[in-house]
This record gives structure tokens, sequence and C-alpha cells, in this order.
């Protein structure tokens, strides 16, 4: 049996990341489980588990980890530390032609590294098999809260990322007061299923987008809305799915439905350029626009929120919209302005948790497939370079590498 060296990098982007792929229980199970795999751990002083819970696990504690045939990583892995002919696993952010990220690639294929990249890892209905979505959703709906608190000055919560866990962030929740708010929720996956963990252990009432809209409520409710709540057909006639996301030129917004009865908006959508847009600055101004606290957790910069101007820090993670001027402004600068927080990689506030869920969607959909047969292709479908090129699948990324 061929034997597999899987090598856990030390992550080195800024700002750092403390999440890791897999965790110390995780690298054990594996051992105990696969007689062929060795693991190894780069040394880093920064991830959420420490290096003494790897090496009691089983894993061989190393600073390089360029002898390994698989390397695992989150963030996209600095030029320097990419290791020629391997396979890295790491979210890229290339697919999209991202600008920034394009000397990342090129170096790649220069190397002849095999890139599988975390977020094109799918079945075969194109369903993602791992992510942090959930996390995104969780710490999403906290942030949005928390930042509701603090608007108004009805409480005070500890931010997420000074709490050691899920758990420890989920002894805050008795400390939520809120007055009889509407906050309307957007997103049918992963990120809003987290975001509705928060807003039901809140004890915070779930209501139909209908009730929502027509009905008067003495405590806080929410709505989840999905696309067809808040899209509509121009020139009327019925919502179709299919053709809303193959053609959302035919159809236009009608989020102001819930926009003039919300106070809080916690966006956990994906969005398609080509869509309609939430709502504009134009109707930000108003009379009868009520939203005043919108939780972006998608972070589509110039997206379909006009009021997101900007990603937002988990140290400073909150900033004002002024409509009026289209401009940012600090937190609670006027009562005008919509509050906003847009922070761009939430899972990193709770990384033990966000990690943990991760590598159990490793070790069951994606590491099977690694070693063995690769079932329905999930990893070649994932595989952007392969052997100093661009796989088919990826091909239409050439022009982009070229520079063009």
């Amino acid at each position: 049996m061929e034997s597999i060296s899987i090598g856990i990098i030390k992550e080195g982007k800024v700002p750092i990341d403390r999440r890791v792929p897999l965790t110390p229980v995780q690298v054990k199970e594996i051992l105990a489980t696969y007689e062929n795999i060795e693991i190894k751990c780069q040394r880093s002083e920064i991830r959420c588990f420490p290096d003494s819970e790897y090496a009691e696990a089983g894993a061989i504690m190393i600073d390089d980890v360029s002898d390994c045939g698989i390397i695992l990583g989150v963030k996209e892995v600095p030029i320097p530390m990419l290791s020629e002919g391997k396979t890295h696993f790491f979210f890229s952010h290339t697919i999209k032609m991202q600008e920034y990220n394009r000397g990342l690639l090129q170096e790649i294929i220069k190397k002849k590294i095999r890139l599988i990249d975390w977020e094109c890892l799918t079945n075969k209905n194109s369903q993602r098999l791992i992510a942090f979505g959930r996390y995104a959703g969780i710490v999403g709906a906290y942030n949005g809260i928390l930042t509701f608190g603090k608007r108004y000055n009805l409480f005070q919560l500890r931010p997420a990322h000074e709490c050691f866990d899920l758990d420890d962030m989920e002894t805050e929740y008795s400390k939520v007061e809120l007055p009889a708010i509407k906050i309307a929720l957007t997103g049918g996956g992963r990120v809003s299923k987290g975001a509705m963990e928060v807003l039901n252990g809140m004890g915070i009432r779930k209501v139909s987008p209908a009730e929502f809209v027509d009905e008067y409520f003495d405590e806080p409710v929410y709505t989840q809305l999905n696309t067809r709540d808040y899209n509509q057909r121009i020139g009327g006639g019925d919502f179709n799915r299919d053709e809303f996301y193959s053609d959302p030129s035919q159809y236009e917004s009608s989020f102001l439905n819930y926009a003039r009865k919300a106070d809080v908006l916690i966006a956990g959508a994906f969005w398609d350029p080509k869509a309609p847009v939430l709502f504009t600055k134009h109707d930000a101004l108003q009379p009868d626009f009520k939203l005043r606290v919108v939780a972006d957790i998608t972070c589509d910069i110039e997206g379909s929120i006009p009021s997101t101007k900007q990603p937002s820090t988990i140290d400073d993670p909150i900033y004002d919209f002024n409509p009026s001027n289209d401009r940012v402004e600090s937190a609670f600068a006027d009562e005008g302005n919509i509050t906003v927080m847009a922070v761009d990689n939430l899972p990193c506030e709770l990384p033990r948790n966000a990690s943990e869920d991760f590598g159990k969607e490793f070790l069951k959909h994606i590491l099977p497939n690694l070693i063995g047969e690769d079932t329905d292709d999930i990893i070649k479908r994932a595989s952007i370079t392969e052997d100093g090129q661009l796989t088919e699948r990826y091909s239409y990324l050439q022009d982009y590498v070229n520079g063009h």
C-alpha cells in the first residue's frame, strides 16, 4: 500500500487566520483509521489549537512541509511558501479572476503545483461539500444583534472573538433584550441556517414573509427571505427560479416591501452581479425606508447592498453609511445613517468550532476520494491546475493568467 504524507501548513496570510483544516482530534482519527498515512504539522504559534496537541495526536512536528505530497491550508498560501510539484489545498480566490491573486496562480502553474480549491469541491449536483458558511452565519447574526444593541444603547455583548468557543458565546444570549423589532434574513443555504441558529437561540420568533409585512407584533420577530420573496418579474407574471438564475435581467427587486418594515437586515444570500440589487441609495433616503442596521455576511463590496462600501475587520467591525452623500462615516455618527457590519472573515471569530466542522466534512467527503477512487470526480472537478497548466474545466482563466 502506497504511503501518503499529508502536511498541515502554517497559515502565512496577513491578517492572521487562526483556523485549521484539521483539528488534533481529527489528526488522531485519520492516523488510527489509515495505516498508510502520516501527518506532518508545520509549527505555528497562531493556530487555535497549540502544537503540543498535534504532537500528542501523533503528528510529526516540523518547520517545513515541502516534502509532503499533499499540503492542507485554509487561506491563500504566500508565494514563498508554495511547494513545487506538490498538491496544495486552500481557498485560492482565483476562479472569479480576482486581480490581486493573479501572481499567485501564475506561480502555482510555474511550480507545477496541483491546486485544489476548497470552494470547488462539490457533488454532482454542484452543492459544496466543505465550507465555513455555517459559522459565517452564526457570527454574522450575532454581530448584527450586537451592533443593534450598541447603536441603541440597549445591551453590551462580548465580541465573538473574545469568547473561547460557541458554547461560551451562547452564554451571552441571555443579555439580549430587544424591543418589538423586525429582522429580515436573506438566503437559504448554510449561512442563513447558521444565522437562524443564533436568532432561535436568542428566543426571537420566526414569522412568514407575509406576516412580516402585514402584521404588527409586540415582540421581536424575524423572517427568512428566499430569492422569490424579494425579486419579481418585470411586467408581471410568476417567479420562475430556473429563469431567474439563468437570466436575472428579466427581474427587478421587490425588497422595499421588507425594507419599509425591517429594522435589521442580515444578508446571507449569494448574489449574482447580473441580478437586481436589493435597494439603492435613493431608496434609503425615502421617508418610509426603515432599515437602520445591516449585517452583511456576504460582504459584496459595491454589490447588492449599497451601504456595503468596504469590508470591516474583526477588531473594527462597524461603520456608518450616509445615504445622502454615499460615504462611509464613523459608527453611530447620525440617526439617519445605516450602521453596517461587514466583516469579511467572520468564521475566524470562532476558529475552534469552525475548524472542527470543516475537518469533519474533510474526513467524510474529501479524504476518501483523495486517497481512494475519486467517486463522481469530486477531486478532479476541484483541481484548478495540474502539471504546469490549467485543467480543462478552468481553461477560461488562461487570459487572466496571461495578464489580459
